[in-house]
């Protein structure tokens, strides 16, 4: 067997430094564009709208300190690092973003954008506490129907509702096209390396053709079957299979991650916002379109939800999917729903599937690297 990278990992090692460029060409053309931190941001609207979706710049260490001349040093990483770009125009997709949408998914969030809103035009969608009351889903609602009219005020347009189921059948065949991405991981060996995973999934966020993202999705899933019919891998057959979940690991922010696959673990899945969660659930075409993409983005199993059953269920679920021998659990410093959520997952874990779990909270410096790297280490040697 030969451990070897796909080929079709060259289009994704340029999407993320194309992207700058692609989208002041675009601004220069007259394309109007919103910029969100959260998968909780309905872009059905925004396409609707004749706009781009853009996800802003929030997960490298570098304008943390320029985040904290405004904000407490005990914020989460990725609080600090959002406001630091925000405000040193160090991001290129902040500084071309017409409008910013946000949202009320923690309380540090919620006063770091009162502080944004003096950069840039914004909405902020308020979310309930639950995903299950039928209160709460009627007020969410309003909410998105809310920043619907937000959107067309801003860019003096109507949304259609034509235009939402549009969108809608645009991005549920991009979700379908990822689940089938993420199903190739099931096998052993893992024909993609969990980095090389997190890149195509982060780099969804800085390809603004959707066709174009959609064809190169494609060409790398045909070549990971072939790698898998041949036994080909990316990391060597029986090596121990780990999910990750937790808070967000993009790019910049995947130090874990990388600790996990220099220790010799295999990556199989990875269930937070910078990998499957935004793909999990399309907007159910049968319904009212507004109604749709309102109950899609409201079942998103974020931990500021109360309770939040389905992450649970969904975790127990992937572990036999993927037949994996862990679960890995990361929170930022700071970020107190993911923290007190990691208790309450290994509890449910270990009573449900007997599942080994490792808590790792750390922040984006690499000063605990080594630190981290013995501890996942003896995990890995825990479960042998």
């Amino acid at each position: 067997m030969s451990l070897s990278r796909p080929l079709s990992m060259a289009h994704f090692d340029m999407a993320i430094p194309h992207a700058a460029t692609s989208i002041k060409q675009m601004k220069e053309a007259g394309t109007k564009v919103v910029g969100h931190y959260c998968v909780m941001a309905p872009q059905e609207l925004i396409l609707a709208a004749g706009a781009v979706p853009m996800a802003l710049c929030a997960t490298k260490e570098e304008p943390i300190a320029d985040g904290e001349k405004a904000l407490p040093r005990n914020f989460c990483p990725l609080i600090k690092s959002s406001y630091g770009f925000a405000i040193t125009d160090k991001c290129p997709f902040f500084l071309y973003s017409d409008l910013v949408m946000g949202e009320t998914t923690c309380d540090g969030k919620k006063k770091m954008f009162e502080l944004m809103s003096q950069c840039k035009p914004m909405v902020v969608m308020n979310l309930p506490p639950s995903y299950e009351r039928e209160a709460d889903k009627a007020y969410w609602l309003t909410e998105v129907e809310r920043t619907k009219a937000v959107l067309e005020e801003q860019f003096n347009v109507t949304i259609t509702e034509e235009a939402i189921v549009e969108a809608t059948k645009v991005l549920n065949a991009e979700r379908r096209l990822v689940q089938s991405l993420a199903k190739t991981m099931q096998a052993d060996p893992v024909p993609l390396s969990g980095l090389d995973l997190l890149k195509v999934l982060w780099s969804r966020n800085f390809v603004f053709d959707r066709a174009e993202f959609a064809a190169q999705v494609e060409e790398l899933i045909a070549e990971l079957e072939e790698r898998i019919q041949k036994g080909e891998g990316a990391l060597p057959k029986g090596a121990k299979r780990i999910i990750v979940t937790g808070v967000p690991t993009g790019l910049g922010a995947e130090k874990v991650l990388r600790l996990l696959e220099e220790s010799g673990a295999a990556i199989v899945y990875i269930e937070n916002c910078a990998g499957m969660k935004q793909f999990l659930t399309e907007v159910d075409e049968s319904k009212e379109p507004l109604q749709g993409v309102a109950d899609k983005y409201l079942a998103t199993p974020c931990s500021c939800m109360s309770p939040n059953k389905t992450r649970l269920e969904l975790l127990a679920q992937l572990v036999d999917e993927y037949n994996a021998d862990g679960v890995v659990d990361i929170t930022w410093q700071g970020c107190h729903t993911y923290n007190v959520e990691s208790r309450i997952l290994r509890e449910y874990l270990q009573e449900k599937k007997g599942t080994p779990f490792l808590h790792i909270e750390t922040d984006y410096s690499q000063g605990d690297s080594e630190q981290l790297k013995t501890r996942i280490q003896a995990f890995l040697e825990m479960i042998a």
